[in-house]
């Protein structure tokens, strides 16, 4: 074996004994000291979305934030995605808050909660989706920008 002899009585090795783990110290208070300038968060799905439908974010950016961010789906008793046939192409509603969700479907909807990623992912073809459909800046996406969100994800993870 490398490193030590194992013919060798407890305590007899190669080498010396590791030293002990070092304990960080701390400022007086007990305080750790804090960053002068802490990392920004990134915006909120509903800021990105309000962002973007006024002009301020362009598509990439806005779909970069989508694609980490929680999206709030209503359900039914079966699984999958709830769907509104009553639009010129069909659409789901999706919300980007439980809050949002709450105010189109009640109090005791049931819901589910994924990310925008997976929505990308699972979307069953010829289908968009609608972002906080009673909210001050909902945003329809038609199946042709739903396929335009699927493409842009793949140059982005296959080049």
């Amino acid at each position: 074996m490398y490193g030590y002899d194992q013919n060798a009585s407890a305590g007899q090795g190669y080498g010396a004994p590791p030293p002990p783990p070092q304990q960080q110290a701390q400022p007086p208070g007990g305080y750790a000291e804090q960053p002068l300038y802490p990392e920004p968060s990134p915006p909120s799905l509903a800021d990105a979305v309000r962002a973007f439908t006024t002009g301020s974010m362009s598509a990439e950016d806005f779909q970069q934030i989508f694609a980490t961010s929680k999206v709030y789906c209503p359900r039914g008793d079966n699984p999958g995605f709830l769907a509104l046939h009553n639009t010129q192409q069909p659409v789901i509603p999706m919300f980007t808050s439980l809050k949002e969700l709450r105010r189109y479907a009640g109090k005791e909807s049931k819901y589910f909660v994924i990310t925008g990623a997976e929505v990308i992912d699972l979307l069953p073809t010829g289908y968009g989706f609608v972002l906080d459909m009673e909210g001050d800046h909902r945003m329809v996406f038609d199946a042709k920008a739903v396929e335009q969100m699927v493409d842009f994800a793949m140059r982005r993870m296959y080049g």
